[in-house]
């Protein structure tokens, strides 16, 4: 059922086209891009263009990968099922909006209408009209809002069931992102101890064998450098050369 309405909402948005996306994108892992435009029997390009529709709305998300050997970059996608639920209650909840609106409307107000030619009036128009149809001048008769009342209210019937199963839908995928993410802590803690303890086992090995580098003393690098200071040269004295005699 989820699927059919996933469905009639990629519809909406990206064309008939799109509609088998759904069957294709949905599962954890993502999709070569190659392979989607290969299953819909369409270019590459226009696969792209449905899929980059549908992003616009959040429903699919994407990671790339760089070939190595040819330097270009393919896409692979999937199918954000939680965001893909918020935009359907949100859709539901909408064409609800509107129903209640036309129910408000039939029950407050006239409407009047043509029998031979089945075209509807408001008041306000049927007035300027002189209540005579303009397509062939025809009275125009009151009508029966009762018919129309009960189509109204089993669509808002039927609205109501679809809001109740999505709402499940988006209360178990709630569900799964906060497990997911409470495992992802747990990881990420486990990964962090695991990291500390090494920490500790190694100082403890660089103290056993004296590994440990020792912070630099001035005093002491100064009268290394003294200690080690050159020569001085030997000083060597000439004899004056006497006369001969």
């Amino acid at each position: 059922m989820l699927k059919k309405f996933l469905k009639e909402i990629i519809v909406s948005i990206a064309g008939k086209p799109a509609e088998a996306i759904i069957d294709l994108l949905d599962g954890k892992k993502y999709v070569n891009e190659f392979i989607i435009a290969k299953r819909l029997n369409l270019t590459i390009n226009q696969t792209r263009n449905i899929l980059y529709k549908i992003s616009d709305h959040g429903l699919v998300s994407f990671i790339r990968k760089k070939d190595k050997k040819k330097g270009w970059y393919t896409y692979f996608w999937k199918l954000e099922i939680l965001k893909c639920l918020e935009f359907l209650k949100a859709d539901i909840m909408k064409k609800m909006d509107q129903i209640y609106h036309q129910i408000k409307s039939r029950e407050t107000k006239e409407f009047y209408v043509c029998d031979r030619c089945n075209i509807e009036f408001n008041e306000e128009n049927a007035l300027i009209h002189d209540f005579t149809c303009n397509e062939c001048g025809e009275i125009m008769s009151r009508k029966d809002n009762t018919h129309v009342l009960k189509e109204y209210n089993r669509e808002l019937d039927k609205l109501r069931k679809e809001l109740v199963f999505v709402d499940e839908g988006l209360r178990i995928e709630k569900e799964k992102l906060e497990k997911s993410r409470a495992r992802q802590i747990i990881k990420k803690d486990k990964l962090k101890k695991e990291m500390r303890k090494k920490t500790t086992q190694l100082r403890k090995i660089q103290r056993e064998l004296n590994i440990k580098k020792l912070p630099k003393n001035k005093k002491t690098s100064k009268k290394i450098k003294s200690s080690k200071s050159k020569p001085k040269p030997k000083t060597i004295i000439k004899k004056k050369k006497g006369n001969k005699r």
